[in-house]
C-alpha cells in the first residue's frame, strides 16, 4: 500500500513542504530527468541576444533566474521568444546594439544575471542602464566584478562606491586589461570576458584555480576569438568580436542532479538513474567527492552534445565514509557543498569542509544557514569560519526547518529529511523553483515504500 510522503502546503506568504517516511523505511527508485543548466542556460539567451541572427535554443531551464535574464535582455531590444523547455527563439540585435530600457533592470534572485550583465552593459558607448535586484541580491558583494570592469575604465555607481545593488551604469568605450582574479569565479571570469567582447585588443583573465568553463566553450561557439592557457588559468578575448546566432542545446544540471545522487547514496535500498547530465569537467566535483566517500556511482552512455559532455549517472545505497572537501577542487563544487553536508550527515567519521568562504556571500550565507538547520534535524554539525565540520552516524530527528529563501538550502533539506525519523517540515520551500521548479514532483514520484 503506498503512503502519502510528500505534501505541500501554499500559504498566502510561503509554501510548506512535509516529508514523513514510513516507520517501515524508504526506498528511491527510478529515472529521473532533471531540468536544464542554469549557467549554460544564462548564457545561452545572453550570447543569443548580443550575436547576429538567430539562436534556438534546446532544454533551457525555466526556473525564475533564466526568466530574469530573458526579461532584462527582452527590454533592451531582443526579441525573444515564449520560454519553454522545447525550443526557445532569440532574435539577436548584434553586439553594440542594446537599447536604453525604458525601466530599471530587475535580475531578481539571480547574481549569475547581474554579475555578466554588468559587463555587457559596462561595454556599451553612450548608454545609460540601471540594474537591481531583489532584496538577497542587494546584500551580495558586487565589487567583485564592478572593480574590475572600472579598471577598463567602466562609469558605475551604486551603494558602497559601487558594491552593492541598486547600480547605474553609463557605457564606455573600455580599454584590455589583464586581470588576475584574487579567487575562482565563472561570474568575475565570465563578466569581464563579456567586456572584452568589445573592447579593442586583447583582455586576459588569470584565476588562482579552475572554475567552470561554460562562457568559453559558449563564445567560441558563436564565433569570439578566445584563446585558453589551462597551465595558467587563463583566459584571453581578443576584440571586437561578431558573434553569431546557434543552435544550442542545454545538458541536464549537474547541480540539480546532485540531489538526487546523494538522496540515493543515503537511502537504504535506493538505486536512481539521472539521465542527460552535463558532466563537464569543470564542474564534476560533486562526483569526484561523493566517491571519495565511497559513493557507488556509475557513468552511462557518456557522449558529447553541442560541445558539453553528457552521460547518464547511475547511482546506488553505499555506506558513506567521511573526507576532506577543500583547495582547487572547491570551484568545481560550490553550489553543491550544503547537499554534501547532507550526505556527511549519514557519513561514517568527521567530514571537513574548507576552503569554502564563498559559500557566505550565496543567496544566503550557506554556512551558518546549513548548521543551523541541520542542527535542528540533530545533526552534529559546526561552522568554520571557511565551511563546515560535520561528524555523520548520528540518528535524524524530523522537526521544523526554514530555507532563508535559498533554493539549494531548501532541496538539501529535504533530501536530508528522507532519512530522518518522523516529519520534517521545511517552511518556505517555495525557493527550491529559483533553480529547480519541478523538484517536489520529481520527490514525490520516486518515493516508494
Amino acid at each position: 500500500m503506498q503512503e502519502t510522503i510528500v505534501t505541500t502546503e501554499n500559504r498566502e506568504t510561503e509554501q510548506i513542504l512535509t516529508i514523513h517516511p514510513p516507520k517501515s523505511g524508504l526506498s528511491l527508485q527510478g529515472r529521473i530527468r532533471i531540468p536544464g543548466d542554469k549557467s549554460i542556460s544564462h548564457r545561452a539567451l545572453m550570447l543569443g541576444a548580443l550575436a547576429k541572427g538567430v539562436t534556438t535554443i534546446e532544454g533551457l531551464l525555466l526556473g525564475a533566474d533564466p526568466r530574469s535574464t530573458a526579461q532584462c535582455f527582452s527590454r533592451m531590444g531582443a526579441e525573444i521568444s515564449e520560454l519553454n523547455s522545447e525550443r526557445v527563439e532569440v532574435k539577436g540585435i548584434g553586439l553594440g546594439n542594446l537599447q536604453e530600457p525604458l525601466e530599471v533592470l530587475d535580475a531578481g534572485n539571480s547574481g549569475t544575471t547581474l554579475r555578466l550583465m554588468l559587463g555587457i552593459l559596462a561595454s556599451h558607448p553612450g548608454r545609460f542602464f540601471s540594474v537591481t535586484g531583489d532584496s538577497s541580491l542587494a546584500r551580495r558583494p558586487m565589487s567583485r566584478v564592478t572593480k574590475p570592469l572600472q579598471q577598463m575604465g567602466a562609469t558605475i555607481w551604486g551603494r558602497q562606491g559601487g558594491s552593492y545593488a541598486p547600480l547605474a551604469v553609463q557605457g564606455q568605450a573600455l580599454r584590455p586589461i589583464h586581470y588576475v582574479s584574487p579567487i575562482a569565479s565563472a561570474q568575475v571570469k565570465s563578466c569581464i570576458l563579456l567586456a572584452a567582447l568589445m573592447t579593442e585588443g586583447e583582455t586576459t583573465v588569470t584565476e588562482p584555480a579552475l572554475s567552470r568553463d561554460h562562457s568559453e566553450r559558449m563564445l567560441r561557439a558563436f564565433g569570439a576569438n578566445l584563446t585558453v592557457e589551462p597551465d595558467t588559468y587563463s583566459v584571453t578575448v581578443k576584440g571586437p568580436a561578431e558573434l553569431h546566432g546557434q543552435h544550442v542545446v542545454v545538458p541536464g544540471d549537474i547541480s540539480s542532479a546532485a540531489f538526487w545522487l546523494v538522496a540515493a547514496a543515503i537511502v537504504p535500498g535506493s538505486e536512481l538513474v539521472v539521465e542527460n547530465v552535463g558532466v563537464n569537467p569543470t564542474r564534476t566535483g560533486i562526483l569526484e567527492a561523493l566517491e571519495k566517500m565511497g559513493a557507488n556511482l556509475q557513468l552511462d552512455n557518456e557522449r558529447t552534445v553541442a560541445g558539453e559532455p553528457v552521460a547518464d549517472i547511475r547511482v546506488k545505497y553505499s555506506l558513506l565514509k567521511a573526507c576532506e572537501i577543500g583547495g582547487d577542487i572547491i570551484p568545481r563544487l560550490i553550489d553543491e557543498i550544503p547537499i554534501l553536508a547532507v550526505a556527511a550527515a549519514f557519513a561514517e567519521g568527521t567530514t571537513i569542509i574548507k576552503d569554502a568562504e564563498e559559500l557566505r556571500v550565496k543567496e544566503s550565507d550557506r554556512i551558518t544557514v546549513m548548521a543551523t538547520q541541520m542542527s535542528q534535524l540533530g545533526a552534529k554539525i559546526s561552522e568554520r569560519p571557511d565551511g563546515l565540520e560535520i561528524t555523520g552516524g548520528f540518528p535524524l530527528n524530523g522537526t521544523e526547518v526554514d530555507s532563508d529563501t535559498d533554493h539549494r538550502i531548501a532541496m538539501s533539506l529535504a533530501i536530508a529529511a528522507l532519512n530522518c525519523q518522523g516529519k520534517t517540515t521545511i517552511h518556505r520551500a517555495e525557493a527550491a523553483g529559483i533553480s529547480y521548479p519541478n523538484f517536489v514532483a520529481t520527490l514525490t514520484e520516486i518515493c516508494t515504500v
